[in-house]
């Protein structure tokens, strides 16, 4: 029996069918095709200041795909970030950060190559800031889980492999109106931000860990101090 998800797609413009190998390998979970559950949020992407856009619908075919829930209970928020760090540019401001990076993706990197579909957290451009500040030693493993779970990021399901490309099959558009959109996009990254500046604000509590801990202690991904992801 086959399992069929609808997810979709927020661009510029309609994309009818979707090509294996194109993109911007840089992006939080390296080349594939990312999508969302919720149209809304599709709206939201697809749309900048200037242009409105679309949020391209699709039907994707699960059956037989392997599936990585990044943001389910088998993993916890150090695997997240070891794979942002695996793909994205990071600003490594001190040798605690350089040594971090290096010790996260070693002990902490998920092995992703065997999985067709990856679903996780989105980490834009103001969640990205938290994940940059842990890195550099300025905010807490607890401040980081709190951004990422309670925060309204949204969870994206990137197709990864060709065998999940040959399995989404396009339903149809609907328009993404600037004017509408925009604005939501813009609230809830200020929204962040204000979040990212508050938590930075906060005292220190005595027993905080900071990745300087992490590396003192020399953690891996078994460590029960560390809180497995809350959604699945």
């Amino acid at each position: 029996m086959s399992k069929t998800a609808i997810i979709y797609h927020g661009s510029q413009r309609i994309i009818k069918k979707p090509v294996f190998g194109e993109g911007n390998p840089r992006n939080d979970y390296g080349l594939g095709f990312y999508c969302t559950y919720e149209i809304e949020l599709a709206k939201e992407w697809a749309c900048t200041e200037e242009k409105s856009g679309y949020a391209n619908q699709y039907d994707l075919d699960l059956t037989n795909l392997a599936v990585m829930r990044l943001s389910g209970a088998d993993y916890n928020i150090l695997n997240w970030l070891a794979v942002l760090l695996n793909n994205r540019t990071f600003r490594i401001s001190n040798n605690v950060a350089a040594e971090g990076k290096a010790y996260l993706l070693e002990k902490f990197l998920p092995d992703a190559g065997a999985y067709d579909v990856i679903i996780g957290y989105r980490a834009d451009d103001s969640y990205f800031s938290f994940a940059n500040a842990f890195l550099n030693n300025t905010l807490s493993l607890a401040q980081l889980e709190n951004a990422m779970y309670l925060g309204e990021l949204g969870e994206q399901t990137v197709l990864k492999s060709q065998k999940s490309f040959e399995r989404i099959r396009f339903v149809r558009s609907e328009a993404a109106d600037r004017e509408v959109y925009y604005p939501q996009k813009s609230a809830r990254d200020k929204e962040a931000r204000l979040a990212y500046r508050k938590e930075q604000g906060l005292q220190r509590a005595v027993d905080s860990i900071y990745l300087i801990d992490i590396l003192r202690e020399r953690w891996d991904n078994d460590d029960a101090r560390i809180r497995r992801n809350v959604s699945g």
